[in-house]
């Protein structure tokens, strides 16, 4: 007899079928795949709710306690008695259920012990239900060949997210009363039309966030000192702040115990290890906040309200992911609209050298330029495929994966075994990134040469803002001799040695005091 019925899912929505269907496993009216009456015993239904610690993304829009809400309420008004039980994300295994099984088991301090002879997984995904009959479980499957074709909750939820009129129909009411109490419509619709972030929140999916981190972390010092200077005392806001390293050395300062300390990202395993810190005691400002926000779908903050906004390595992921100029044009106009009178924008980022489309030739030390590209497969292969190439030989698999990922132009000729011709804006983007082999595919869909100090000078006075005197491109010397100069000679197109450009930039820019 069956005394539990498992409901996996990330139940953003709940529908008035589920109610119908459910009803009728409980009183012994429901069949499963093989078309089998199953027999009941005054059945709980336990709602899995999976992803539960992701929210803000495509795949799950809405936090795990608005679901479970929006759960508790519906067996409540339906007279369902339930029991809801979260779990967590993890790396995509074939042991999932046997994860999540775990974890009612655990929730429940093992009220709740499912196994094949006393419960029944009700699941319509036909991949969840293979892994469920896989350790010997019965499967109702829901609106899976249902007479009546229903609308999954995952259609319903998909409606919502593309705006369509109809996405109500058949939910039902207790999601619909979270859904507008808390606005989480407009949520979603916010997060669908972002066109930087993807489906799980983060800006690309082969991104490595563990080596991503501890970059941020390692640079976290110098780029403080750099910053330093120029920080107003106020509300100060890091967008992007990846695992909150700036946060933590402004929370040290004792002229700015009064200020606010508001980190914002995007991805959720920074996010997560910014929450994870503060939990910890990190941050020795306890007024320090974090919060997952869309940066492109309108303003963070109110007009006029932010003392400095601080953006490091941020804005050229913006041109990358986003629509380009277009999306770095409106990013830029939503942080001058936020910025109060005397306060600042610091940004430190990567740029494009002066003379971006002078002509030069690039000669690698080593390694044959005519070097055929190869397909990488995003797997950890790639990193060692990559080492046994010398430098020179990465030149054609740069030219087939930065065009293909990043949508830009990128073109060179031969000169020689060694030696290529190509602007030298592409010549900089080709140096900058010619070492990422653990992160190849991910730095390849980046821009880093995009915009020159005139642009971004130009850019920013559009919308309002003084430049700092101090301001402008400076060339990161470390870069030269550890990573350039190893590697190739710059020369001019006679064949003369050329210094190499500058590689980055550090813009401070004020609201005046008077508009």
């Amino acid at each position: 007899m069956i005394t539990t019925i498992v409901v996996p899912g990330r139940h953003h929505l709940l529908t008035q079928f589920q109610v119908q269907y459910l009803r009728a496993l409980v009183e012994g009216r429901g069949v499963d795949a093989d078309g089998v009456l199953i027999e009941v015993d005054d059945p709980v239904i336990v709602w899995a709710v999976t992803s539960a610690n992701h929210s803000s993304t495509r795949r799950n829009p809405f936090p795990a306690h608005r679901r479970e809400a929006a759960i508790e309420i519906l067996a409540h008004v339906e007279n369902l008695r339930s029991l809801v039980v979260p779990v967590n994300d993890v790396a995509p295994t074939q042991r999932f259920a046997e994860i999540t099984l775990k974890a009612i088991e655990h929730a429940t301090a093992s009220r709740v012990q499912p196994d094949p002879t006393n419960t029944v997984i009700a699941t319509s995904t036909p991949a969840v239900a293979e892994m469920y009959e896989a350790l010997g479980y019965r499967i109702a499957p829901m609106e899976r060949g249902h007479p009546d074709q229903p609308t999954t909750p995952w259609q319903s939820l998909n409606a919502l997210m593309a705006g369509e009129p109809d996405w109500r129909q058949g939910v039902h009411p207790a999601s619909l009363d979270i859904i507008d109490r808390y606005g989480l419509a407009e949520h979603a619709a916010m997060l669908a039309a972002d066109p930087v972030v993807s489906d799980e929140g983060g800006l690309t999916d082969t991104r490595d966030y563990r080596s991503y981190s501890r970059a941020f972390e390692d640079a976290a010092d110098r780029k403080w000192q750099q910053a330093r200077p120029f920080v107003v005392p106020g509300r100060i806001v890091d967008v992007g702040c990846a695992t909150g390293a700036m946060l933590e050395r402004a929370a040290l300062e004792p002229t700015l115990a009064e200020s606010d300390l508001i980190g914002i990202e995007v991805a959720p395993h920074l996010y997560d290890e910014c929450e994870h810190k503060r939990s910890q005691g990190v941050f020795a400002n306890p007024n320090t906040y974090f919060y997952r926000r869309n940066i492109l779908a309108g303003a963070l903050f109110p007009a006029r309200t932010i003392a400095t906004t601080l953006t490091f390595a941020l804005t050229h992921e913006i041109f990358s992911y986003g629509e380009g100029r277009v999306s770095l044009d409106r990013f830029v106009g939503e942080i001058a609209d936020q910025t109060a009178p005397g306060g600042v924008w610091i940004n430190s980022d990567v740029c494009g050298p002066d003379d971006p489309e002078r002509r030069v030739l690039l000669r690698f030390a080593d390694g044959d330029v005519r070097t055929p590209a190869v397909e990488l497969t995003g797997g950890p292969g790639d990193a060692a495929t990559l080492e046994a190439l010398p430098y020179g030989a990465r030149v054609a698999q740069f030219a087939q994966d930065f065009t293909a990922l990043s949508g830009a132009d990128w073109t060179y000729t031969v000169v020689d075994e060694h030696t290529i011709a190509l602007s030298l804006r592409d010549a900089m983007e080709l140096m900058a990134k010619i070492h990422y082999t653990d992160s190849w595919l991910s730095e390849q869909h980046e821009r880093f040469c995009a915009l020159t100090w005139d642009n971004w000078r130009v850019l920013v006075e559009s919308h309002g803002l003084e430049v700092d005197d101090r301001s402008g491109s400076w060339r990161n010397d470390w870069l030269v001799e550890n990573r350039f100069a190893p590697v190739a000679m710059l020369l001019d197109e006679d064949g003369e040695p050329l210094p190499w450009p500058d590689t980055h930039v550090l813009l401070v820019a004020r609201r005046p005091l008077v508009d």
